[in-house]
């Protein structure tokens, strides 16, 4: 294969471009979530309980990972589940899924398959008709990653 000048100049620029302002890490930083975590619950931190995750501690396959999370509200005209969000601080976007809800629905309750990339907390914050939020985690051992290895 021969490459013209021109193609010898411009991927040399491309290269020096990557040096010079670096490229942006693959994976998300646990700065990155606490980051998300905050903009999601208003820029307060969370509180612990009312909000339980379910995900396997060990997962031979991180393409395909269980994981539910279910809220204790009785999800009332005055007093419901808001949104859920379901975050995985190893992943190139922390954020993996967003479920909303309404007083109509009955139950705050939610199952889904994500894709992890290595083992990492899997962290999911609930955030109530009254603003408040709450958050549980979980660390998931993958032995076989899902995001590209």
């Amino acid at each position: 294969m021969t490459l013209t000048r021109r193609e010898v100049l411009g991927l040399t620029a491309g290269a020096a471009a990557f040096i010079t302002f670096g490229g942006k890490a693959a994976f998300a930083a646990a700065a990155e979530t606490e980051e998300a975590i905050k903009v999601f619950a208003g820029g307060a931190m969370p509180a612990t309980g009312k909000i339980t995750l379910d995900a396997p501690e060990i997962a031979e396959n991180g393409n395909t990972v269980p994981v539910s999370v279910s809220v204790e509200s009785p999800m009332t005209s005055d007093n419901y589940v808001e949104s859920v969000v379901i975050l995985a601080e190893g992943n190139p976007n922390p954020a993996v899924a967003t479920f909303h809800f309404t007083a109509m629905s009955g139950e705050a309750a939610a199952k889904t398959r994500i894709r992890l990339a290595k083992t990492q907390n899997v962290i999911a914050v609930a955030k109530m008709s009254d603003g408040s939020t709450f958050m549980d985690k979980k660390e998931v051992k993958v032995t076989i990653g899902g995001c590209g290895g």
